[in-house]
């Protein structure tokens, strides 16, 4: 069975109609969706989803705190180190879907660095991904570096800059490191 991998950044708390469109396809192809339990797209999609009784759905959470499970699928609970918090944290549940995963559709809003982690380990995974760039309400196929690179194109220097700093990509991009945020 196929298994998608959907996610996006929480300031994306509506869907468009494109991206429905896209869901609408894979529900009737009948693939797994993996979604998240955090706020804006991943409740989102859970909400689409929901609103549509689609049941072949699961929801990868941290182990004992899934904030978002709208329809009761069944959770993936992914266990963390103690001490382990804040973006380091989160990453872990984000890296079992990449794992899981054989696609993935991010939905970026130009500046989420989760979302963007998201992206650079599909990619370095082999896994064809593809981004909905909210800002220009347009997709884009990535399957490569330089699909990441034509990506990040579209956004303003300093943004990128501080998403190369924060993620790394700068480097793991040059030296094909095998994951970017642990």
């Amino acid at each position: 069975m196929t298994r998608v991998f959907i996610a996006g950044s929480r300031r994306l708390s509506r869907l468009s109609a494109e991206v429905k469109r896209r869901i609408d396809t894979m529900m009737e192809k009948r693939f797994l969706i993996l979604v998240g339990d955090a706020n804006g797209a991943d409740r989102a999609v859970q909400r689409y989803l929901a609103d549509k009784a689609y049941r072949n759905v699961i929801v990868h959470c941290m182990a004992g705190n899934c904030r978002n499970n709208i329809a009761n699928w069944p959770v993936r609970a992914v266990p963390a180190p103690i001490g382990v918090r804040g973006f380091a944290y989160y990453a872990l549940k984000d890296k079992a879907m990449v794992e899981d995963a054989a696609y993935g559709l991010m939905l970026w809003d130009g500046e989420s660095k989760g979302t963007l982690n998201n992206v650079v380990n599909m990619v370095i995974r082999q896994k064809p991904v593809v981004v909905y760039f909210a800002p220009k309400k347009t997709f884009q196929n990535l399957r490569s570096r330089d699909d990441i690179r034509n990506l990040l194109s579209n956004c303003g220097e300093a943004s990128v800059r501080r998403l190369e700093r924060e993620l790394g990509i700068a480097n793991a991009m040059h030296q094909g490191a095998n994951t970017i945020a642990h």
